[in-house]
This record gives C-alpha cells, structure tokens and sequence, in this order.
C-alpha cells in the first residue's frame, strides 16, 4: 500500500530512525509538504530541515494538530511525558505509530486515551534500506490505519504484522537486537581468519561479504535454511567439520538461551517503561 497524497504525518522526534523512515518515505514519493518532525532544540530542527527538506520545528502541539498520521520517535524515557502533553491536540481519527522501544500499547493508551496506536520493532538496518520490523495494532485501528502503519514501516525494509503485543518482545529477539548477534558472529570469523594467518582487512572483506551473499542467496530462493546447509555440508568435507563443532559446541541452545534472555529482558524493560500510575 501507498500513502495517500493528502495524508499528512508529524514525527515527534527527528532522530536517526525518525530520518532513516522519513528518507523512505520521500524516496517513495510522499512530497516533503506531507511530513514534519519535531525536535527538542532549535539547532536540531534546522538541521534536520536541511538534512530532509521538510518543515522541522519545536512545536509538537502544532506538528499534531492536523496530522493524520502521528509517528512517536522519541527516546523511550520520554514517551510519557510527551504522550500526556500532547493528548488535547490529537485531532480525533488519527493514527498514532510509536517507533519507540519497550512501550505498550496499553502504557500509551493509559497516557493517550483510547485511540488508534500502533506499536513498532524496527532495526538498524533501516538506516539503508534493510530493516525488519515487526507491528502490532490495538483494536481501535482501522483496517486502513494498519496498511498506513505498514506502508510507513515498510518504507525502510520488510513489516511482519503480530496479532498478539506479547510476541514483538519476541520480534525485538529475532530482528530488533539480532543485527547485533551477526556482527559479534563476523567478528569471531574475522578474529579467528586472522589468527589462522590472514591480514585483517582480507578477513573482514570476506567474511562480510560471505555474510551478505548467504542472506542474500537465502532470501531469492525458495529452499529453506536448513536445506541449503545441507547441501553446502559435504560428507567427510571441511563444511561438514566446522558444522560439527558447532553443533558440538551447543550452537543452537546457546542462541536460544540468548534469544529467550533477550525476549524477557524486552518483558522487563515494557513494565519499567511503561509505568501507569
């Protein structure tokens, strides 16, 4: 889906993720009339016009007073206070898309009232093109509201919809920390090629480029993972000794303890965060 050419959209905040989904967005062919931001200081704002193109200020009230799309892109820490400052001059039937991580929809309702919210799971590599997020909408969101929820998302990458909030502390396992685990992974490739006796520029130029062409290899065909591990790992081959070691080592359990401490410590965080009193 589209945006529609007449919607308009107010970031509140214009930070590294707010830049990398309005970039998207003009990249896809919303005008830069469509959409402005927000920011803390004035300094930042003018920045960030020139940086973008668009209409940046310090006004969040008059950024939201006729948005129809409403994307929360400030730090966790200040959601709430933001939130509640801002809930007189929501216009009534706007979308509200928190990019915000840890933030329940529930913790937003509580400090919005009950309107459409939308909560998101980006991921760094949304700053080029190739994030994955995951999306949960609450039950006040129009069909429409979550293609435009979606549509925003995917502007910088893949969108997987959720129907239960729980499972984005899941997402945030698999995608939203997970670039994290594939670079400390290059970087125990990179350390162990250079003590097999490679220079370290060689075995960063090929581990990363190896790590590219397996996603990308992944992604274009339609065998699955497994399978194609399968058919890289000949018998008695040198593949087949380093998968071995590996699955020796308790690979598969040592990634799914690390990914079940990640989802609770994305439990934990929801319930310090999101405190309604």
């Amino acid at each position: 889906m589209t945006l529609h050419p007449e919607l308009k959209l107010s970031f509140i905040g214009a930070g590294n993720m707010a830049q990398a989904i309005i970039k998207g967005l003009l990249k896809q062919g919303l005008s830069p009339e469509q959409i402005s931001a927000t920011t803390s200081r004035e300094e930042s704002a003018q920045a960030a016009s020139t940086e973008l193109g668009i209409h940046c200020h310090c006004d969040n009230h008059a950024a939201v007073a006729d948005a129809d799309i409403i994307v929360l892109a400030v730090k966790p820490q200040k959601l709430e206070d933001v939130c509640q400052s801002l809930k007189a001059s929501i216009k009534p039937g706007a979308l509200v898309l928190s990019v915000a991580a840890g933030i329940r929809c529930s913790s937003m309702e509580h400090w919005l009232g009950s309107i459409a919210i939308a909560r998101s799971m980006p991921n760094t590599p949304s700053a080029i093109g190739l994030g994955a997020s995951g999306l949960y909408s609450n039950s006040q969101c129009s069909t429409e509201q979550k293609q435009q929820a979606r549509a925003i998302l995917e502007a910088v990458g893949i969108c997987a919809e959720v129907e239960q909030e729980q499972q984005i502390d899941a997402v945030t396992a698999v995608s939203g920390s997970a670039p994290a685990y594939f670079f400390l992974f290059a970087e125990a490739m990179i350390d162990a090629g250079e003590k097999l006796g490679l220079n370290r520029d060689v075995a960063t130029q090929l581990a990363l480029q190896t790590a590219h062409g397996a996603a990308a290899l992944a992604q274009s065909n339609e065998l699955d993972v497994a399978e194609l591990r399968r058919r890289v790992t000949s018998p008695k081959g040198t593949t087949e000794q380093a998968i071995l070691s590996f699955e020796k080592g308790g690979l598969r359990d040592l990634v799914e303890n690390a990914m079940r401490a990640c989802t609770r410590r994305a439990a934990e965080l929801s319930d310090e965060l999101g405190n309604n009193s």
